[in-house]
């Protein structure tokens, strides 16, 4: 069988470029449906692009490499798409955009897209092997019980990464990069909650509050929130992209006030209370329990000098936690790294080695933030491969 470009992955980023390729399309995926991640996001609405996307908001060896794709597809041309679709939106928080009903609308659309300049989806069909066959690609499938062996003039790969894997994601881009001779930067769980020594806050499990996170010189203002594992909430999963095992995060708890001027009032006006009664006001009850006990506060106010009073808003302000370790691949909701992007070409996403492979979404070195980033990043992405390939025909 012979086509004009095949596309491993009916994820956001192959279903885009599939409806940009122009040509003989042939999209296929180990799936029983297309866009699973597309369907179980944004809690089954979708987060399908953030009105504040730039490249700032990615992380990647190369910063740059982001902004050329990002500049000719942006968050308005996504949001145009889903107009003409009449799929209905609202903003949530901080610019991240879901769909009024069912992330299924996404798919729906994209699938229609591609209906429209007759590229072809084959679902449960694994991917055997690819091989260079002249100035093509031949890819031999597994379909039906049976294989085929495919030919392309142009293979892009959009299997993401190993994020998520009892949905099947595997490393299926990192061995075909490799196999090509391009170079990957290190994997590793992004999007995901951290976690700590059995128990330490499972008493705490529930428990959610407005918090800033902060790794190094990186910090996010959002929710955190306290499970039997550990700790998540867009707060953390933002700065869990930063965390690299053995580093500490801070977290301020008290992000909108001035706990020791809060502190100092208190004892002004309420001397005679303990310090962890006083600490339950502004805090969750059970969180300022927690911390009462773990800090050793005893006492009542009246008798905390300005130096201990000061000491503990520097606790609220900078509470400092080493993490054992993450959820892993099993919850991430995307995978940090992948292909090197010095090997590819930031305006087609191309290989710069091997005429007509092309690399594009998650399996790409560019990671965006919590908040539609990397949806925007894989119609973006998909967009750039699927618009050159079309110009090269």
């Amino acid at each position: 069988m012979q086509v004009d470009t095949l596309i491993l992955g009916a994820g956001a980023a192959g279903l885009m470029a599939a409806a940009h390729s122009g040509g003989r399309v042939l999209v296929v995926d180990h799936a029983r449906a297309p866009g699973e991640k597309i369907r179980i996001s944004g809690g089954g609405r979708c987060n399908f692009t953030n009105m504040h996307t730039s490249a700032a908001n990615f992380i990647s060896r190369n910063p740059h490499f982001c902004k050329s794709a990002l500049k000719r597809y942006t968050q308005w041309d996504f949001l145009d798409l889903v107009a003409r679709h009449g799929i209905a939106w609202h903003e949530k928080t901080l610019g991240q955009l879901f769909c009024d009903g069912s992330a299924k609308e996404i798919v729906a659309m994209l699938l229609a897209e591609m209906k429209a300049v007759g590229a072809d989806l084959w679902l449960q069909t694994k991917v055997e092997a690819v091989t260079r066959d002249g100035a093509g690609f031949a890819v031999t499938l597994e379909r039906e019980g049976r294989q085929i062996v495919v030919q392309a003039a142009n293979l892009i790969v959009a299997t993401g990464g190993k994020s998520i894997p009892k949905m099947g994601a595997t490393g299926l881009a990192y061995d075909i990069a490799r196999q090509f001779g391009h170079a990957l930067t290190e994997t590793r769980p992004a999007l995901v909650p951290l976690t700590f020594q059995p128990e330490r806050f499972a008493p705490l499990a529930g428990v959610a509050l407005p918090v800033h996170a902060g790794c190094d010189d990186t910090r996010f203002a959002e929710a955190m929130l306290f499970t039997h594992r550990g700790l998540s909430g867009p707060a953390i999963l933002q700065i869990s992209s930063y965390w690299a095992e053995g580093d500490r995060i801070s977290i301020n708890l008290m992000p909108e006030a001035d706990p020791y001027a809060v502190l100092r009032a208190q004892r002004q006006d309420s001397g005679r209370r303990q310090v962890g009664t006083v600490l339950a006001q502004l805090l969750p009850a059970r969180l300022a329990d927690h911390l009462t006990k773990d800090w050793g506060l005893t006492g009542n106010l009246a008798d905390q000098s300005d130096t201990k009073l000061k000491a503990l808003a520097d606790k609220l302000t900078g509470w400092e936690l080493t993490p054992t370790g993450s959820e892993g691949y099993r919850t991430a909701e995307v995978t940090l790294g992948g292909v090197e992007t010095d090997g590819l070409s930031s305006q087609s996403m191309m290989s710069k080695t091997v005429p007509g492979l092309y690399f594009i979404g998650e399996a790409v070195d560019v990671t965006g933030w919590l908040g539609g980033y990397n949806f925007q990043w894989a119609w973006s992405s998909g967009v750039a491969a699927g618009r050159d390939i079309a110009a090269r025909r």
